[in-house]
């Protein structure tokens, strides 16, 4: 398990370069503070955009389509067979297992650390108060898609590849990629070079990954389980981020016609509105 330990190492380095790098002071470009505008008043227009935006999203479509593609044709019980045969990433059931478990510790830590190195002003007594609110929205979201997930276990009961109950979704799958959703929108608040922050981004999602292959190649999830509980934690995630945080609003999905002088009109698609 030393790929592990050197996962833990470099997550905890990353972490304290945020740390460094930013004190959670100053504003955001609208001249808010990061969670001073969280909880109350909720606009109520943002809610529908939210959960539109949260449902289009790639990294909502993609996880649900391919849980989709995997249950037609017996893939996925070919898929989970061969991963359980081959082990090709954690070299035994049990070390995937254990991976699944470990791996999903710094995901969630990383969302605090990154929701406090979000600017929410200079004022301390404003900023703990931002703070609190942003943290609890987010904390919600965590407990919303934990809540959501158990109940579509017992609503559907499927078997795990190992003979245990409660197989779809993936709750590793569904926290883990709650947290990475969680923490990539709080790196978008945070002033970081690009260079910094796409990597970081990218490196959460690829935690998140492979948290949920870890479930597979330990023989407790069909691959279509923890593609669907990326999916699900991604769309209640950023709906709830994003309907509740008060944040500016960022382009995400849509379309736009404009109509043109002697007739016709041209179309723009942007992700988001």
């Amino acid at each position: 398990m030393s790929g592990l330990k050197g996962c833990y190492v470099m997550v905890t380095l990353v972490m304290i370069f945020i740390a460094l790098s930013v004190t959670g002071g100053g504003t955001l470009g609208n001249g808010r503070g990061w969670g001073q505008d969280a909880i109350y008043p909720v606009e109520v227009k943002r809610i529908p955009r939210a959960a539109f935006n949260a449902l289009l999203d790639p990294q909502t479509l993609i996880p649900v389509v391919g849980a989709i593609v995997f249950t037609v044709n017996g893939y996925d019980k070919k898929v989970s067979n061969w991963a359980t045969q081959h082990h090709p990433i954690f070299g035994s059931e049990q070390n995937a297992r254990n991976a699944s478990d470990l791996l999903s510790i710094p995901l969630p830590i990383e969302t605090v650390v990154t929701a406090l190195a979000a600017p929410s002003g200079d004022d301390p007594k404003n900023w703990v108060y931002s703070k609190a609110k942003g943290v609890g929205v987010e904390g919600a979201a965590e407990l919303v898609t934990a809540g959501m997930t158990s109940l579509i276990k017992d609503a559907t009961g499927r078997k795990r590849p190992d003979g245990g109950g409660k197989s779809f979704p993936s709750g590793h799958a569904s926290g883990a990629f709650s947290s990475a959703t969680l923490a990539n929108r709080n790196l978008d608040s945070i002033p970081l070079s690009e260079e910094v922050r796409i990597p970081l981004k990218v490196g959460n999602i690829l935690l998140a990954s492979s948290v949920a292959w870890a479930r597979v190649e330990g023989q407790k999830h069909y691959p279509s389980d923890v593609l669907a509980g990326a999916g699900l934690g991604n769309f209640l995630s950023a709906f709830i981020h994003d309907a509740f945080l008060g944040l500016p609003e960022e382009k995400r999905f849509g379309v736009v016609i404009s109509p043109l002088k002697k007739g016709g009109a041209v179309a723009e698609l942007y992700f988001g509105f």
